[in-house]
């Protein structure tokens, strides 16, 4: 078989395990992949890719047998004893001595394999700050896309080989011996696995972590290819604090990274970012060949048509400005309200705009405190007419803070405002009644009070009158 058609049947091969079976490879290193299908296919006895595809049409179920061929991992505790100790005492350190006392420390180790990584990691900060610090502070995340190890990691069970290289202390500490099925077995402590979260995820695929304080991914990019490496290695820098640590392992470099990471140590395999991330740099980093460049700009495209099919559809009269306050974009409801055309574009907001805006805010008090505010009930009176509006005012920013524009919403609550305006009348209507009611009653209250009076002076005079009769 010619070496151009082996490559094409390979490829049909990866194509209906990602478009029928949803299970996308085609993220790896094309050598290792071959060798790793190869291997599972000796297994089997099956020839050639063209044999295996039909054989994975009648058995689906051999997805599984397949995915752990191509994901196997290996992993120790305290793997490269010497980069552990260096994060021990010239890493670890400084992040907990920036926190406030009390303060969360988030780690996520990704491509976490069957947990011993993990367990390491917790293991060290349980060792650092004592175990009451570890409960109330750390918070672990255990990533990774093999679901059978993640199972495992989870367990944190392991046999006598898999915990070679942890001393005798550590191991008495943190672990608990237990006999199952005819062989030794040591178990995570419950109180360290109960800050860790287990969870499956592709680092390709999935958002990343978020404020992540250290970021332990080991031996997990050279198995991807050099496009991918560039994307994860992008949602790494996202997923980091500004003063976040990213530990990768003996084999891999940052060749991709296009300088958004700076080196503790190439040694150890630590970084901490560079900068933070400007659009166009994120251009640069992802895929570069020309279609794929194509398809991104192609995506950011139609993003923007969404964004501005939704400001142009919206209900409620809209307008968009620039830093100088010059109108960039006005809805349909904005140009009807208004009375605005193309000829107002990259012009001052003025006019019946500025006339409403003025008493009460300028672009000037944005660009000093760039942040949403809102005014409520605002008078606007035309052509004899009075309208209320809210209005709310959201400044556009870049991702580095500085002022774009801003975004400026009108709401009628004219309607609201009357009805408002009239229940306080009313009220105040209310009011007044109540009052003239407690006036009445009070001289009702006089006049009962008078009459009782006249009524008890008559009867004294009527009795009085009685008396004299019987001396007569």
């Amino acid at each position: 078989m010619s070496q151009s058609k082996s490559k094409q049947e390979f490829e049909a091969l990866l194509n209906y395990l990602n478009e029928d079976l949803g299970c996308d490879l085609t993220v790896y290193k094309r050598p290792s992949l071959v060798r790793r299908f190869e291997h599972r296919m000796q297994e089997l006895e099956i020839g050639d890719y063209t044999d295996y595809l039909e054989y994975l049409k009648n058995h689906p179920q051999e997805c599984v047998p397949l995915l752990n061929t191509i994901l196997i991992k290996f992993s120790s505790f305290f793997r490269d004893r010497d980069s552990w100790d260096y994060l021990v005492n010239s890493i670890i350190p400084g992040i907990i001595t920036s926190k406030q006392p009390g303060e969360q420390i988030r780690v996520w180790s990704a491509g976490c394999a069957s947990g011993q990584e993990t367990y390491t990691i917790a293991i060290l900060l349980a060792e650092m700050l004592g175990i009451d610090q570890y409960l109330e502070r750390v918070q672990i995340f255990a990533t990774d896309v093999d679901k059978d190890a993640l199972l495992k990691a989870h367990r944190g069970s392991y046999n006598e080989l898999e915990i070679v290289g942890i001393d005798d202390k550590i191991l008495s500490k943190y672990f608990d011996k237990k006999f199952e099925n005819n062989e030794q077995r040591y178990i995570i402590n419950s109180k360290l696995r109960r800050k860790i979260i287990f969870g499956r995820h592709d680092l390709a695929l999935d958002a990343p972590m978020s404020k992540i304080d250290l970021l332990v991914c080991r031996n997990v990019l050279i198995y991807l290819n050099s496009e991918i490496q560039a994307t994860v290695l992008v949602r790494f820098h996202f997923a980091l604090n500004d003063n976040g640590v990213l530990f990768l392992g003996s084999a891999e470099s940052l060749l991709n990274s296009q300088n958004i990471f700076s080196t503790i140590s190439i040694k150890h395999r630590i970084f901490t970012k560079a900068y933070n991330l400007t659009l166009e740099q994120y251009l640069l980093i992802r895929p570069t060949t020309r279609r794929k460049k194509k398809a991104i700009m192609n995506t950011l495209t139609d993003e923007i048509q969404i964004c501005k099919t939704a400001f142009l559809a919206s209900p409620f009269p809209q307008i968009a400005v620039d830093s100088k306050g010059r109108l960039l974009l006005a809805n349909e409801q904005a140009q009807t309200l208004f009375g605005l055309n193309n000829s107002y574009l990259l012009k001052q907001v003025q006019l019946e705009i500025g006339r409403l805006l003025i008493n009460f805010w300028s672009f000037n008090e944005l660009k000093c405190n760039p942040r949403s505010t809102s005014f409520k009930n605002v008078e606007w009176v035309t052509d004899g007419n009075k309208i209320y509006f809210d209005i709310y005012i959201t400044p556009i920013l870049t991702q580095s803070g500085a002022i774009l524009g801003a975004n400026l919403t009108f709401i009628n609550v004219t309607t609201y405002t009357e009805l408002q305006h009239e229940i306080k009348c009313s009220n105040s209507e209310i009011a007044r009644l109540t009052q003239e009611l407690q006036l009445v009653k009070s001289v009702l209250n006089t006049t009962i009070n008078q009459l009782e009076s006249t009524q008890q002076e008559l009867d004294s005079a009527y009795q009085e009158i009685q008396f004299r009769n019987e001396l007569l």
